[in-house]
């Protein structure tokens, strides 16, 4: 019926169920204890069903109402959303922004209508859940039918997160908008289209994937200026790589500000001013606030549910937290990383959706005292389409591994998206991440084609415990149109059991400021290569004259090691055979010169020189 519960005065608090409980009929009580009212009337339910509430739809909510729906058909389920939209695409807001997605009624997935009819499911639109009264096991909602308060057995928290709104003056701007809701879309959609719009152009504060994507809609029909504080874009995104994203971003026609804030928004005959850190000021109709989220959890801790200290809830590996018959799921929980071990929020819908489903199933198990399944610790693999590249990771990057003082080494690799000798071949720019024992801790790749498929392969690897030396032995399809007789991932493999077996030894670009000095730096490409750009302190031998040559490499390296690179790294671990079985102590370069410039950046073309 959709009300709250009545509980007679013989009534047994549901708290101490342990066991599902025999359906009965529907009763009307008029002698209670507790009374559930609407509007002074006495609404009787029927009593023996399992109650599970849920807090937030979308992708954690709607995940486990769905499954316990699928798991228990008399079960009571009750979803409380505080939006108007229980269920909708938010990964494709900047797509129907953009205009890709034409409609917005493609982005409602469900609707409270479709979800009674097709799962039974009591879906409450624009009704928010204040307070948990975890001794009574009842929850307080504001909706559009007032204050209630609602029983449960079983109560699933999926209350999400919400923009950040930073210390910045003047953020209540008329041209400030998030793009968090299906309205936030409809709004900066409207804007957009707007002339005015498109003659002044965007500002974006934020440059994480939701803030890359609005920018890539928004540069397609007005100029956009995106401004990030961290030292590149998509912060977890290695430098190296990042680099390669900001000259895409430029080509797209953006303007890229990176190590700076908005400090305050001032209005100019209706335009947001916006000055930044640095004392500059860009002008705008529309300022997208993308600068991480926050979970929206406060009248959850207020009422005694756990949250760490940024107020993402602390659930075990189990979903569970530490109120009894109180679960949590989605953007606001925790997580442990399956890296680290750092416990943190991945604010992901993949993991959402899948924590979901698993905690129905841990709610169910609970009630019939069966062990419950762990939840999978999340790798925060994700992706993103910036113009024409795709840029992709898994797993941790250097700073987490760092963090968490774990030692690695890294490989780079630069192939083809498939067979070069076939027509349309891109080259791809992985990297990878491993331990001394070949364990795989991480993996970022950017290219125009095959990268999505490569960083999910390493995905399942790290998720199966496959090392990086038994990436050689995948069995992937292969087809000119489609790979290369040895993948890239096999090429990784090889790469990593040459470093486990000591046939390779690697230096990484961090290390050339050191290295310039104290070896010997030897570039093996072609006079031609050479001559395009190299290394100021490098001397050029290609690597077919290399042997003839050992005495010259002896004679100018004068007892220090030697530093060897290439264009990509194929040719400097040739080199690199080639100096070691000469007695030479001989490093390769990691990826070669185009690992090199990659990580340089802005500052390649102060460093890297041309001629002979």
């Amino acid at each position: 019926m959709g009300h709250g519960r009545l509980l007679t005065s013989q009534a047994v608090p549901l708290r101490r169920r342990r066991k599902p409980i025999t359906k009965v009929d529907a009763v009307r009580v008029f002698q209670i204890r507790n009374p559930y009212t609407i509007g002074g009337i006495l609404v009787g339910m029927r009593r023996g069903q399992r109650r599970c509430l849920i807090v937030g739809g979308v992708a954690g909510g709607m995940s486990a109402a769905a499954r316990l729906r699928r798991l228990d058909e008399q079960a009571e389920i009750i979803v409380f959303e505080a939006g108007p939209y229980v269920s909708f695409a938010s990964c494709g807001l900047p797509y129907y922004v953009g205009g890709e997605i034409t409609s917005r009624d493609e982005l409602l997935v469900q609707t409270p209508e479709s979800l009674r009819e097709s799962l039974n499911l009591d879906v409450r639109v624009n009704s928010r859940v204040t307070s948990i009264d975890a001794a009574n096991r009842t929850v307080h909602v504001v909706g559009p039918e007032g204050e209630q308060d609602f029983e449960y057995d079983h109560l699933v928290l999926s209350p999400g997160a919400v923009p950040m709104r930073p210390p910045i003056d003047g953020l209540d701007h008329p041209a400030v908008h998030t793009l968090r809701t299906v309205d936030d879309a409809i709004a900066v959609r409207e804007l957009v289209i707007k002339d005015a719009t498109r003659a002044v152009g965007a500002v974006v504060l934020g440059a994480g994937f939701i803030g890359l994507e609005a920018a890539e809609a928004l540069a397609a029909q007005m100029p956009v200026t995106v401004v990030e504080l961290a030292p590149h874009a998509l912060p977890p995104l290695e430098s190296e790589l990042a680099n390669l994203v900001h000259d895409e971003m430029r080509r797209l026609g953006m303007k890229v500000l990176v190590g700076v804030a908005a400090k305050s928004i001032a209005d100019s005959n209706g335009q947001a001013v916006v000055t930044l850190s640095d004392g500059q000021t860009v002008t705008a109709s529309l300022v997208l606030l993308s600068t991480g989220v926050t979970p929206a959890t406060k009248p959850f801790a207020d009422s005694g549910v756990q949250c760490e200290p940024r107020g993402a809830i602390l659930a075990d590996e189990f979903g569970h937290t530490n109120l009894d018959g109180v679960w949590a799921v989605g953007d606001a929980v925790t997580s442990i990383d399956g890296v680290t071990g750092a416990v943190r929020p991945v604010p992901l819908a993949g993991p959402a959706n899948r924590a979901g489903r698993i905690v129905a199933d841990n709610i169910v198990a609970t009630d019939e005292g069966r062990q419950c399944h762990p939840l999978a610790r999340p790798l925060g693999t994700a992706i993103v389409r910036v113009g024409e590249l795709t840029v992709a990771m898994t797993g941790a990057n250097r700073a987490s591994l760092r963090a968490a003082g774990i030692e690695f080494t890294t490989i780079h690799t630069h192939p083809m998206n498939h067979a070069g000798y076939y027509p349309g071949a891109t080259q791809m720019h992985l990297m990878v991440h491993i331990d001394s024992q070949g364990r795989l801790l991480g993996a970022q790749g950017v290219g125009q084609a095959g990268v999505d498929k490569r960083i999910d392969v390493l995905a399942t690897a790290i998720r199966g415990g496959i090392t990086a030396p038994e990436l050689i032995d995948l069995d992937l399809c292969y087809s000119p149109p489609y790979g290369s007789a040895k993948d890239p991932i096999t090429m990784i493999g090889f790469l990593a059991d040459n470093l486990m077996t000591g046939q390779l030894v690697l230096w990484q670009p961090e290390e050339y400021e050191t290295l310039r000095t104290t070896s010997l730096i030897l570039d093996v490409r072609s006079q031609s290569e050479f001559a395009s750009g190299h290394l100021p302190e490098a001397v050029n031998i290609p690597h077919t004259q290399l042997r003839a040559r050992l005495d010259e490499v002896k004679a100018r390296a004068q007892g220090r090691p030697i530093a060897v690179t290439c264009q990509s790294g194929v040719r400097s671990y040739i080199a690199h055979r080639v100096l070691i079985a000469g007695g030479f102590d001989s490093r390769s370069l990691s990826g070669g010169m185009l690992t090199m410039k990659a990580f340089l950046g802005d500052a390649a073309d102060g460093t890297i020189v041309k001629g002979q």
